[in-house]
C-alpha cells in the first residue's frame, strides 16, 4: 500500500513538473531499481541495477557515461593527484608529516591508502534492452557505446552489475569518520551523468559537487540485522525493520537466526540517494508542518545526545522558516543523520559531524537542510555555477539563523561581505564563471561560492528592493522545481518581478572579476549650496544611494538610479525623505549633484549606508564634516 501511495506522489509530482515546463525546456529522466548486499566486515558490497531511460532531447545519442564517484579514493587518482599539487589542501584530506628535513608538510590521505582500504566501483554484465554493451572505464567515469542508439522520444532499460568497496573515510563518503559511523554512503552506485542542453556533463570527481537526473529510485539494501539506516526516500516495510520506523504500536522482533534485514526504500522525483548505517545509532522522529516527519539518527553517545535533542524543534522551525521564505517542502520526510565529514546535503537527507556545541550544530543543519530548497528542488549544476547552490543556501541560512536568534542583527549577510571583500582586494579572485574544479585555491573557490554566491542575492535587496527580492525567490522557486535552473533564470525572475534590466548585474557580477568601489570625490560650499562629487572607480557600475545626516539631528536620502537598469526603486526607509535624481550612465566616471544647503549644517555624507553594495573600498564612500 505504501509503495502504491509512493508511485502516486511521484506521477503527480510528474503532472506538476510537465505543467511547469516552457515549450522549449527539456529535461532527461531516470527510473532506477537497485538490490545492494553489504558486507559489513569486509566493507564490500555487490548490486544489481536496473535503469530505465527516457531521452527526452532533441539529440539521438550513441554514448552515454556513468559516474563511479568511489573510485576517486584510489592513490594516484586525479583527486589525489589534486590534494597533492594545490598549495592550500582541505585540511580533512590529508595529513600532517615531517619530511627528511624535519619540516612539517602535508601529504594526500588518499595517497596512503592500502588495497583493502581504497574505493572501487566495477561494473560487469553490462546490456541494453538485454544486449551487451560496450564500456570503457576512465578513472571516476564509465564511457558506454551503445548497442542500439536512443532516438528522441525513446527510451531503454539499461543492466548491469557492480562490485564496490567503501573507502576509508576521507571526503562526504566512506566508513569510520572521525566521530565513528561505520558507513556513509554518498554517491556510492554507478550514477548516469547528466545531459542536457549544453551536452554531457561527465565531469571526473575531483572533490567539489554533483550534478543528477532527475528521477525515482526503488532501493533496496540488505545489511547485517544489527545495524541501523537512514537517508533519502521513504522506508517501504518499516514494520518489518522496527528500529522506531514502524508503525504506532507495532512491535517488531526480529529472529535470533535471522543474520540480516534488507530495507526496502523508494524515492520520488530526486536526483540522487544516499543513507547512512550505525550499530549504535539511535533513531528519533519529530513532527513538522504540512505532514512532514523529520528523522535524526545519531550515535547513542551521552555527550551529544541533549544536543541532538534540543536541535530537534529548531529543525522544525527552521523548515516552517524556509517554506514561508521559498515555498513549501516538496517531500514528506527529512533526516538529519550523523555521518560524513563534516555537513553535506543529499535528497531528503543530510549527514553532519554531530559532536558540536548547539548553536554551531543548528547552524549547520540550517545550511544543509536549506540546500534542500536550493540544490534538491531546484538543481543546479554545482560544478558550473557553485554559487547558485552554496551561495543562494547561505543567504537563506543567514536569515533563517537571524530569524530564530534571541538578539537580532541588522545586517546577517556581514561575514558574507567582510569575506568576499579580503578576497578582492587580495588579488586571488576568480570569476564565479570558473567550474568548481579549476580554482587555484580551495579558499578562492569557498568564498566565491558561498560568500560572492550570497552577495549576488543580498545586493538585490538594494537594487531592486527587498519586497521584490522575496517575490522573487518564491517565483523562482515556483517555477523551476524539479528543473535544472541557469544563472539566466534567477536573473529573468528578478526582472519579471521588479521590471528592471539586470544583465549587467549578471554579467559583471558572476562572469567577470570587476569589483565596485564609488567614493565621495569632494564635497565643497559655494553661496550656502554644498556640491557633491562622486566618482566610479571600479569597473563595475551600481545605482548609488547617498545618506545625507544633518546637524539638527535629521537626515535624508538621494537616489541616484544606474541607466543601465532603466529601473527606480521605492525608498527602503519611509521615514526618511527620499529624493530621486538623474540617471548615471557607466561611461561617465563622475557625477555631481548640489544640496540647496550649507556645508556647515551637514554632519555626514556615506554611500550605501545599508553596507549592502559590495564596495570593496568602503572607507573613501563617507565624508565627515569636521570644520
Amino acid at each position: 500500500m505504501k509503495m502504491k501511495k509512493m508511485l502516486l506522489f511521484g506521477f503527480l509530482l510528474g503532472i506538476l513538473f510537465c505543467k511547469a515546463q516552457s515549450n522549449d525546456y527539456w529535461q532527461q529522466h531516470v527510473d532506477y531499481k537497485m538490490d545492494v548486499i553489504i558486507d559489513v566486515k569486509s566493507y564490500q558490497y555487490k548490486g544489481k541495477q536496473e535503469l530505465l531511460y527516457t531521452n527526452n532531447s532533441q539529440d539521438t545519442l550513441k554514448r552515454v557515461f556513468y559516474h563511479l564517484y568511489n573510485n576517486a579514493f584510489q592513490p594516484g587518482s586525479e583527486m589525489d593527484l589534486r590534494i597533492q599539487n594545490i598549495a592550500d589542501p582541505d585540511g580533512r584530506m590529508v595529513n600532517k608529516v615531517q619530511n627528511s628535513e624535519g619540516k612539517e608538510v602535508k601529504e594526500s590521505r588518499i595517497s596512503k591508502l592500502l588495497p583493502n582500504e581504497i574505493g572501487y566501483l566495477k561494473i560487469s554484465n553490462f546490456k541494453q534492452d538485454g544486449v551487451s554493451a560496450q564500456t570503457k572505464e576512465v578513472g571516476t567515469i564509465l564511457e558506454v557505446v551503445l548497442a542500439t542508439p536512443i532516438l528522441p522520444g525513446k527510451s531503454t532499460v539499461f543492466t548491469l552489475d557492480f562490485d564496490g568497496q567503501v573507502p576509508l573515510q576521507i571526503r562526504r563518503s566512506g566508513r569510520n569518520n572521525s566521530e565513528g559511523i561505520e558507513l556513509s554512503m554518498a554517491q556510492w552506485y554507478p550514477k548516469i551523468a547528466e545531459f542536457d542542453f549544453e551536452g554531457w556533463h561527465a565531469d571526473p570527481y575531483i572533490a567539489r559537487e554533483f550534478h543528477g537526473v532527475w528521477g525515482n529510485f526503488d532501493v533496496k539494501i540488505t545489511i547485517d540485522k544489527n545495524y541501523v539506516l537512514g537517508g533519502t526516500g521513504y522506508l517501504q516495510n518499516p514494520n518489518e525493520i522496527g528500529y522506531n520506523y514502524q508503525d504506532t504500536g507495532v512491535v517488531v522482533t526480529i529472529p535470533k537466526k535471522q543474520k540480516t534485514l534488507t530495507w526496502h526504500f523508494y524515492a520520488p522525483n530526486v536526483h540522487d540517494f544516499t543513507w547512512a548505517a550505525d550499530k549504535e545509532y539511535v533513531h528519533d522522529k519529530y513532527p513538522a508542518e504540512n505532514g512532514v516527519t523529520l528523522h535524526f539518527l545519531y550515535k547513542n553517545n551521552p555527550a551529544i545526545i541533549d544536543v541532538w535533542k534540543q536541535a530537534q524543534p529548531k529543525t522544525a522551525e527552521l523548515m516552517q522558516f524556509f517554506n514561508k521564505t521559498i515555498g513549501n517542502y516538496p517531500y514528506k520526510q527529512y533526516s538529519v543523520i550523523q555521518g560524513g565529514d563534516g555537513g553535506m546535503e543529499y535528497g531528503m537527507c543530510t549527514l553532519v559531524l554531530g559532536e558540536g556545541k548547539l548553536n554551531g550544530f543548528v547552524g549547520l543543519i540550517a545550511h544543509e537542510m536549506g540546500h534542500s530548497w536550493f540544490q534538491h528542488v531546484l538543481a543546479s549544476n554545482e560544478s558550473k555555477h557553485g554559487w547558485m547552490d552554496e551561495g543562494f543556501t547561505s543567504f537563506i541560512e543567514d536569515l533563517a539563523v537571524n530569524e530564530l536568534a534571541a538578539k537580532k542583527v541588522g545586517n546577517p549577510f556581514a561575514g558574507a561581505y567582510k569575506s568576499y571583500i579580503e578576497l578582492a582586494n587580495s588579488g586571488k579572485e576568480q570569476s564565479l564563471a570558473t567550474h568548481a574544479d579549476r580554482y587555484d585555491l580551495n579558499r578562492s573557490y569557498s568564498v566565491a561560492s558561498y560568500s560572492k554566491g550570497e552577495l549576488f542575492l543580498s545586493q538585490l535587496i538594494y537594487l531592486i528592493g527587498e519586497d521584490n527580492l522575496m517575490k522573487t525567490l518564491k517565483r523562482y522557486y515556483k517555477e523551476f522545481q524539479f528543473k535544472h535552473p541557469t544563472p539566466n533564470d534567477i536573473k529573468r525572475t528578478a526582472e519579471r518581478v521588479s521590471g528592471a534590466n539586470l544583465d549587467w548585474y549578471l554579467t559583471d557580477w558572476t562572469q567577470t572579476t570587476n569589483t565596485i568601489d564609488y567614493s565621495i570625490k569632494k564635497v565643497a560650499e559655494k553661496d550656502n549650496t554644498t556640491t557633491i562629487l562622486l566618482e566610479r572607480i571600479g569597473r563595475m557600475p551600481m545605482p548609488i544611494d547617498v545618506l545625507v545626516e544633518y546637524t539638527d539631528g535629521t537626515k535624508e536620502s538621494y537616489y541616484i538610479p544606474l541607466r543601465m537598469m532603466n529601473f527606480q526603486k521605492s525608498n527602503p526607509k519611509l521615514e526618511i525623505k527620499w529624493t530621486i535624481m538623474n540617471d548615471w550612465a557607466w561611461a561617465m566616471p563622475n557625477y555631481e549633484f548640489s544640496i540647496q544647503k550649507p556645508l556647515s549644517s551637514i554632519k555626514k555624507i556615506s554611500i550605501d549606508s545599508s553596507d549592502l553594495m559590495a564596495d570593496v573600498k568602503r572607507e573613501n564612500n563617507v565624508f565627515v564634516n569636521n570644520k
